[in-house]
């Protein structure tokens, strides 16, 4: 983990608490307050923040929104399938919460428990307070990361209400140091409903400064949307939809069995593949990617490498990964259906070399059809069998804000070893993910989902990792690196073409 993380000083503790409680009684009242401090936008769906009546009605308790940041704030409330037990599990568990929000949280860490519940109340998280850090990103190299040290703080408001609370520590622990993201009182409330549901009230304030965005990125960003309440609970939803459709009868199609344990493998490495593949998105290369060309335009291919030394999960040696972010003028639901579709895969696919890639197993991810975990067998444009050398596992999920299409290749023994019962490990099986984030590129209203946009354009990040040399830490040669750039252009340009005639 390479977050810089400040000193916890005893002197600052007696703060850090008074602000626990003054963010926890401003977040209630941003989560229950309505007009004039919360607006609707008609257009969209969204709850717009009044910031002068923000201003005047709370306290102004946390030094001023600096020159020249921006505020992004909202709120959404959604009602989920999950407990209240298990959701506020997850954010106060910084393993699960990165995990659950990996598409928005790149690293996160708690640095200290500064309190926890006692006596009757052991064994629950009322009272806990803790002080992390964070990173947030928006999934292309051309947005910066944005990293904040901030408080959690967990409480009971009534018998069936909870609120988890965060809040920049910045003026605590670093109060001289330039900051790029400030955390006001942000989180959720939780509601205990009848039958295992929650009602989640969301609420993300934010002041951030937007220099180092691209251009191309800068309408989405500055709209708050993809870093917005709207972004939290709808991966949430998602995330407790996934657990209950698993708990239910899948759709397999080919030659994977029918049975829990053959489903649950397939489930964890398409979530270890997810993981992995996020990770090597964002504009920063910390921790264990080193930069070896770093594109800063629409286009530009940004190269990376990282040493893989003595983890089971990725083969042993140097991989690069090479990422780039461009527009196409189609909406974000036909390019998902796309770059999806095993149909039309080798028209962008140059490593399928034109051959024919059918989908020989799939498992249900979720209510909608379109999130789903595959099983591809890739064929020579040549052959003439039905038996492929190669598998490919595949996941495709998307939401109202975004969607994602993940690959990686597996070996075949390894895979059939699995799939069949035997005793591989699934988490030893090494995968190399590749694949696609997909976001709306702010030109036209999505009425708060992306499947319902007919127009407007569509952000799309390409990113390949691909294994290079078996030994650690060589230099990369300027033939690899024409190599990769190529395939990545290639790639791009067939995305491009294909979409167009199909946009035609």
């Amino acid at each position: 983990m390479s977050i810089r993380a400040p000193t916890l000083k005893d002197a600052d503790k007696p703060k850090i608490f008074q602000l626990a409680v003054a963010a926890m009684a401003e977040l209630v009242r941003m989560a229950e307050m309505g007009e004039p401090l919360w607006t609707r936008n008609y257009l969209d769906g969204t709850t717009v923040l009044n910031e002068n009546e923000y201003i005047q009605t709370l306290p102004r308790w946390i030094r001023p929104k600096p020159v020249g940041f921006q505020r992004e704030a909202s709120r959404e409330t959604v009602v989920v399938l999950m407990n209240r037990v298990n959701i506020i599990e997850i954010l106060m568990d910084v393993n699960q919460w990165s995990a659950v929000f990996s598409s928005i949280v790149t690293q996160a860490m708690t640095l200290e428990l500064l309190s926890g519940p006692k006596g009757e109340a052991a064994g629950s998280d009322n009272g806990v307070l803790q002080v992390m850090t964070a990173e947030f990103q928006v999934p292309s190299p051309l947005v910066p990361t944005r990293q904040s040290h901030y408080l959690r703080y967990c409480k009971q408001l009534v018998e069936d209400t909870w609120a988890v609370v965060d809040v920049s520590l910045d003026s605590i622990l670093q109060p001289n140091r330039a900051v790029r993201c400030r955390r006001r009182p942000s989180g959720c409330l939780i509601q205990e409903m009848p039958n295992g549901y929650s009602k989640v009230t969301w609420v993300e304030n934010v002041e951030v400064d937007y220099r180092g965005v691209h251009d191309l990125y800068m309408q989405l960003v500055s709209s708050g949307y993809f870093l917005g309440a709207k972004r939290w609970v709808v991966t949430l939803d998602r995330h407790c939809l996934r657990l209950a459709s698993n708990m239910t009868t899948n759709s397999h199609t080919g030659d994977v069995p029918n049975q829990d344990e053959e489903r649950k493998c397939m489930l964890k490495m398409a979530d270890r593949m997810t993981i992995s593949f996020l990770a090597g998105l964002s504009a920063n290369p910390a921790h264990t990617w080193k930069t070896v060309l770093s594109g800063t335009g629409a286009d530009d291919v940004r190269l990376m490498t990282r040493d893989s030394v003595d983890d089971p999960t990725r083969p042993p040696g140097l991989v690069l990964c090479a990422t780039t972010s461009f527009r196409l003028p189609v909406p974000p639901i036909r390019v998902f259906d796309f770059l999806r579709n095993d149909t039309t895969r080798n028209q962008w696919d140059v490593l399928s070399n034109e051959g024919v890639v059918p989908e020989i197993a799939h498992i249900a991810n979720g209510w909608n059809t379109s999130n789903c975990v595959s099983l591809l067998r890739v064929l020579d444009s040549t052959e003439n069998s039905s038996q492929g050398n190669m598998l490919l596992v595949q996941e495709s999920r998307s939401d109202p804000t975004a969607a994602f299409v993940i690959y990686a290749p597996v070996d075949l023994v390894a895979m059939n070893e699995i799939l069949n019962g035997g005793e591989y490990p699934d988490d030893h099986l090494t995968l190399l993910p590749s694949g696609f984030a997909i976001l709306p590129d702010g030109t036209a209203v999505h009425r708060g989902s992306i499947d319902a946009a007919a127009s407007g354009g569509s952000l799309l990040t390409v990113s390949f990792q691909i294994f290079v040399d078996l030994v650690p830490n060589p230099r990369v040669s300027l033939e690899t690196i024409e190599t990769v750039i190529n395939l990545v252009a290639c790639t791009v340009e067939n995305i491009k073409a294909s979409l167009s005639c199909e946009n035609a």
